[in-house]
């Protein structure tokens, strides 16, 4: 799976505005024909196949650990994980929330619900299970901060304590 920061995600295998699914000539009126666009990439991409950003908020609970354990534990895992925007920590709980490229809202969650167990050891995480997970598209998350609802825009970026 191939991630990238926010922002920095191209959009891909489209042609020119208006174009055919082919990349060819289309239909105007008067049965006439124009060329509209054509791709630069011999195999058309479908929708479904051009990765998309997902906010994740990834949480984690379990027995109660130092919270200076806790907070060196999110910084290493920070430091591994390089894309994770914030995290917050209590003695027996936390939350990561950070964005994911992924081609579907599965293979993000899926990523997400690996996160944790894959970087328990390299990072020193303590031993909590993963109690929530949300996986949202960047169209819904900026919806929702746009609303008032959810969770305000992850600022600072950082480890800080709830």
């Amino acid at each position: 799976m191939r991630r990238v920061r926010p922002g920095l995600a191209a959009f891909r295998g489209h042609g020119a505005s208006g174009a055919s699914r082919d990349g060819g000539a289309s239909s105007v009126a008067g049965g006439e024909r124009t060329l509209t666009g054509v791709t630069s990439h011999p195999a058309h991409e479908e929708p479904g196949d051009i990765p998309r950003l997902w906010h994740v908020t990834l949480s984690v609970s379990g027995d109660e650990t130092p919270l200076a354990e806790v907070r060196r534990a999110l910084e290493q895992l920070a430091h591994d994980h390089p894309f994770l925007l914030t995290s917050r920590y209590a003695r027996d709980h936390a939350e990561i929330r950070y964005w994911e490229e992924a081609r579907d809202l599965h293979d993000a969650a899926a990523v997400a619900l690996r996160l944790w167990g894959e970087h328990r050891q390299s990072a020193g995480l303590p031993p909590w299970e993963i109690v929530g997970l949300e996986v949202i598209d960047r169209v819904t998350y900026h919806q929702r901060v746009a609303e008032g609802y959810g969770p305000p825009p992850a600022r600072p970026v950082g480890v800080h304590p709830f």
